[in-house]
């Protein structure tokens, strides 16, 4: 792998890192708007959700992991 290669592969991690976390706190703020209103069923999707997206990263991670 070439230095460029490399740096690519770091930028493109950073990517996908950073696009977690502004999935994750954008849907913290929903569920704190939804809770704030008394809104069982937004608080319902929002949970539905963050279950979707955490078993999605999950696997991703897995399947980009090389095993043991």
């Amino acid at each position: 792998m070439t230095l460029a290669e490399l740096k690519a592969t770091v930028e493109a991690e950073r990517t996908v890192i950073d696009s977690a976390i502004v999935l994750l706190n954008g849907l913290a703020q929903q569920l704190k708007d939804a809770i704030a209103n008394g809104d069982p069923a937004a608080i319902q999707a929002i949970a539905d959700e963050l279950d979707a997206q955490s078993r999605a990263l999950a696997e991703a991670v897995v399947a980009n992991t090389p095993a043991a």
